[in-house]
C-alpha cells in the first residue's frame, strides 16, 4: 500500500497544488483551494482484461487500413432521449446528465430503466430501495429487467455487476460515490476524478453503457472538476423552469451524435412525458385576439418550434424606462428597439418594454427578431396581429429583414400547423412556392409595419 500523502486541489477547476494558496492560478477563483487526503495503490479496483491476457496493445494503423462500420445503437424506448443523443445509446459509452435540484433527473433516468428491454442495473446513493420502488409504482407498476442497488462504494457496486452482468448501468449520483483507494470525502474533486474514471475503464472494457447523474453548482455548472466533463463521452442537460411542467433535455457534448438536439417532456403525476408536438405547449390555445403576441418559426437543432412573443409596451411611471426579458437576449432587445427608433420612428425611449417567451423556455435564434418587432408594435399600437401570421427573419441594423437559414422547414411545420401567413425575408430563396401557406417578403421594416398596422 502506498503511502498516504496530502494534496490540495481547486473545487472549480481541479487544479492540483502542492501547498495551500489564495488564488487558483488556473481559473483565477479566490478561495476554492481545500486540502484533501489521497491514496494510492497499483492495483485497479476493476480488473482490467490486460490482467487475463486477454487484451493486447494497440498498434497504430493507417487511416485507409481502419474498417469503418456503423456503430450499433441501444433504443431507449424513450424517443426524445434517442434523438437528442444522436439515434440511441452506444454500448461503452459514459453519458452525464446534470440538472437542478428537482427538475427531474431521476425521474426521467429511472421511468427509462424500467422500460428499456435490456437487463439494467440502477445504482442509488441517495435513496433507499423502498423510496425508488414508491416512484416507480407512480411510473411503471412492474418491470422484470430493472435492479435497484442502493450502495455508493465502487467496489462493492462493481461486485454486484460481476453478478448480475446488466446491460446498461445508472448511477445515481456520481457525487455520492466514493472509492476505497482515494481517502477524501465522497464529493470532493479527487473522489469524482477517480470514480468516474474507474466507470469509464468498466464501460470501454465491456462495452457496457452508463449513465450518470451529476449534480450542479449555484452558477449552473456540473459539481466537481471541468475535468469530468472532458472525460465522459456525452453531457446532458435537463432544465426548465420549476413552476412549469415543461422540461427540455439539451446535449451541451456528444462524440456520437449532433449538439443541437432538443428534447421536451411534460411532468406529469406519473412521470415524464415526451412532447412530440412542441408547438401545442409553446403556443396560447386561445381564441380571444389579444394586441402585444406573435407568432415565430425557430429552429432547435433540427427541430422546427412555434413559439409564442408576448410584449407589452407602457408609458414609463419612473424616470429610466424598463427593459425587462424572459428568455430572450436583453440586449439584442435594446437593439431592435434602437432600429425602431432610428429607422421606423417610433419614439420608444420614454416607455416600459417587456418582453416574455411562452412556455419558460429561452430561445437566442436570430430568426425570432421578426417577430419580436411585431409584438412590440402590436402592443405599443394596440393593434392584434391575427393569430394564423407567423414570422422568420433577423433584422438588422439598418432595417433591413436579412434571410434566416433552413427557411424550408420553418415554413413547412407553420404550413402543417394550420397557419395561413407567413413572413420572411425577400433574399430567402424557396425551392417550391406552390404551397398552402402564403409567403410574404418582405425587404425592410417599414414593409413590415405597413403590412401588419398599414
Amino acid at each position: 500500500m502506498a503511502k498516504v500523502k496530502t494534496s490540495y486541489f481547486c473545487q472549480h477547476c481541479g487544479t492540483q497544488y502542492a501547498k495551500w494558496q489564495g488564488q487558483c492560478s488556473s481559473c483565477k477563483s479566490w478561495n476554492t483551494i481545500v486540502e484533501e487526503l489521497i491514496q494510492k495503490e497499483e492495483k485497479s479496483p476493476w480488473k482490467s482484461q490486460e490482467q487475463h491476457g486477454g487484451k493486447k496493445a494497440s498498434k497504430p494503423l493507417k487511416i485507409d487500413e481502419i474498417s469503418a462500420f456503423e456503430e450499433h445503437r441501444m433504443c431507449s424506448g424513450n424517443a426524445e432521449l434517442d434523438r437528442v443523443l444522436g439515434g440511441g445509446i452506444v454500448p461503452g459509452s459514459v453519458v452525464l446528465l446534470g440538472g437542478e435540484p428537482g427538475i427531474g433527473k431521476s425521474t426521467l433516468l429511472l421511468q427509462i430503466a424500467l422500460r428499456l428491454p435490456y437487463k439494467t442495473l440502477y445504482v442509488s446513493g441517495e435513496e433507499s430501495q423502498a423510496q425508488i420502488k414508491m416512484r416507480a409504482e407512480r411510473i411503471v407498476p412492474n418491470s422484470e429487467h430493472c435492479y435497484i442497488l442502493t450502495e455508493t462504494k465502487t467496489q462493492h457496486i462493481f461486485k454486484q455487476i460481476q453478478d448480475i452482468s446488466p446491460d446498461i448501468l445508472i448511477v445515481d449520483s456520481i457525487q455520492t460515490l466514493h472509492s476505497d483507494y482515494i481517502e477524501s470525502a465522497a464529493g470532493s474533486i479527487s473522489q469524482i476524478r477517480e470514480c468516474t474514471a474507474e466507470l469509464i475503464k468498466f464501460a470501454k472494457e465491456t462495452g457496457t453503457p452508463v449513465i450518470l447523474i451529476g449534480h450542479i453548482t449555484k452558477d449552473g455548472n456540473i459539481a466537481g472538476p471541468k475535468i469530468l466533463e472532458h472525460m465522459v463521452d456525452t453531457v446532458l442537460q435537463f432544465e426548465g423552469d420549476r413552476n412549469y411542467v415543461y422540461r427540455i433535455l439539451r446535449s451541451l457534448k456528444n462524440r456520437f451524435g449532433s449538439t443541437a438536439e432538443l428534447g421536451i417532456y411534460e411532468m406529469q403525476s406519473d412521470g415524464l412525458r415526451e412532447v412530440s408536438n412542441p408547438s401545442e405547449i409553446l403556443i396560447s390555445q386561445s381564441d380571444e385576439a389579444l394586441s402585444g403576441t406573435a407568432i415565430a418559426a425557430t429552429l432547435e437543432g433540427m427541430r422546427p418550434l412555434m413559439i409564442e412573443i408576448q410584449a407589452l409596451v407602457s408609458t414609463a411611471v419612473y424616470g429610466t424606462p424598463q427593459r425587462s426579458t424572459t428568455g430572450y437576449n436583453a440586449k439584442r432587445l435594446n437593439m431592435l428597439l434602437a432600429v425602431l427608433e432610428k429607422r421606423a420612428g417610433f419614439r420608444l425611449g420614454a416607455k416600459d418594454v417587456f418582453l416574455n417567451i411562452t412556455g419558460g423556455i429561452s430561445v437566442d435564434d436570430p430568426a425570432l427578431d421578426l417577430a419580436v418587432v411585431a409584438a412590440i408594435l402590436s402592443s405599443n399600437e394596440d393593434i392584434a396581429v391575427e393569430k394564423d401570421i407567423c414570422f422568420a427573419a433577423e433584422i438588422g441594423l439598418a432595417g433591413e429583414i436579412r434571410p434566416v437559414q433552413r427557411v424550408e422547414q420553418r415554413v413547412l411545420e407553420a404550413e402543417k400547423l394550420g397557419f395561413s401567413t407567413i413572413f420572411i425575408s425577400a433574399q430567402n430563396k424557396i425551392v417550391s412556392e406552390n404551397r398552402n401557406i402564403r409567403i410574404v417578403r418582405v425587404a425592410r421594416i417599414e414593409d413590415i409595419i405597413s403590412d401588419l398596422f398599414g
